[in-house]
């Protein structure tokens, strides 16, 4: 064998090897960041969701939903903040909907209510059909986070805070926010995000939410250096109760930190004169709506671009 060809095999060898060291260092890191972040709370609630199959291998949706864990304003067990992702591997364009919690939509075996019901009916589960249902709205993934985790989970991604251009002065729960650009920590993030107490409810509430989400994934890149990826994707695991697979999760880090992905694409349901107050329901004040308005309208924002 020529002295040439043999480097090059001890090369290619080497090369190899390397790879393989870091997948194994990849693997560790992130069992032990999802290790750390379990052994500080108990995530695992929807064991029995199943998602929908991917229609197309380059896109997935994820159902978002957030639980204030709170029992004194008779939403015990729903969902706070009800959102879904949408993003597009090949295009590298990620879009987020949002859904209006006061949604009035069917429930099946339970008639009529307000969308953020399906969750305390039934987890993730009901609401993933309700999406179906109400929408045309295929579910592949879900992940679920009560407030005290997101805190958490802000405060350990980026420890230096969330840059956000706060709208307006606000004031929720002891915490004090003053209008314009300023870091934000988990806690304050959270009550900017939560805040709906004035002329705009729920539509506020979701324009910055929206925000929020937009401000998340823009700051990431900066915010985790790529050898602690695994470990901090593995917190993240550990804090959420969800189905995402972790190679899936990290494929997702690794978009996202690239500094390739576009920018978020965001839309509200419902949308713009598909909808009414009613405030003489069982369930008391809701939003009605046209679903099949909204669901074309989804499948238009969701189609939108994807031959680039």
């Amino acid at each position: 064998m020529k002295k040439t060809t043999k480097i090059v095999i001890v090369i290619f060898l080497s090369v190899l090897l390397v790879i393989s060291a870091a997948g194994s260092y990849s693997a560790m890191n992130f069992y032990i960041g999802k290790k750390s972040a379990e052994a500080k709370v108990n995530t695992t609630i929807n064991n029995d969701f199943s998602g929908d199959k991917q229609t197309n291998t380059k896109e997935i949706t994820i159902m978002f939903i957030g639980d204030d864990g709170r029992k004194d304003d008779g939403d015990e067990g729903r969902s706070d903040t009800l959102m879904v992702g949408h993003y597009n591997s090949k295009t590298k364009q990620p879009k987020l909907i949002s859904i209006m919690r006061d949604s009035y939509v069917n429930i099946p075996n339970d008639g009529m209510d307000k969308i953020n019901a399906a969750y305390a009916y039934g987890g993730a589960q009901l609401t993933k059909t309700v999406l179906n249902d109400s929408f045309n709205l295929p579910i592949n993934y879900y992940a679920v986070v009560d407030f005290s985790n997101f805190v958490k989970l802000v405060d350990d991604i980026y420890p230096k805070g969330v840059e956000i251009d706060a709208e307006k002065d606000i004031n929720l729960d002891g915490v004090d926010i003053l209008k314009g650009k300023q870091r934000m920590d988990g806690n304050t993030l959270l009550q900017y995000a939560r805040f709906r107490k004035d002329e705009e409810s729920d539509f506020g509430r979701v324009r910055r939410q929206q925000q929020v989400m937009n401000a998340l994934a823009q700051q990431a890149k900066n915010a985790v250096p790529i050898l602690e990826l695994p470990k901090i994707a593995g917190e993240a695991v550990g804090y959420l109760d969800t189905n995402i697979p972790s190679d899936l999760l990290i494929d997702l880090a690794k978009d996202f930190l690239s500094g390739k992905v576009k920018n978020l694409e965001t839309l509200s349901v419902p949308v713009e004169g598909s909808w009414d107050f009613n405030d003489y329901t069982e369930s008391g004040s809701v939003i009605e709506i046209d679903a099949e308005k909204n669901a074309q309208a989804i499948q238009e924002f969701l189609k939108s671009g994807e031959k680039q």
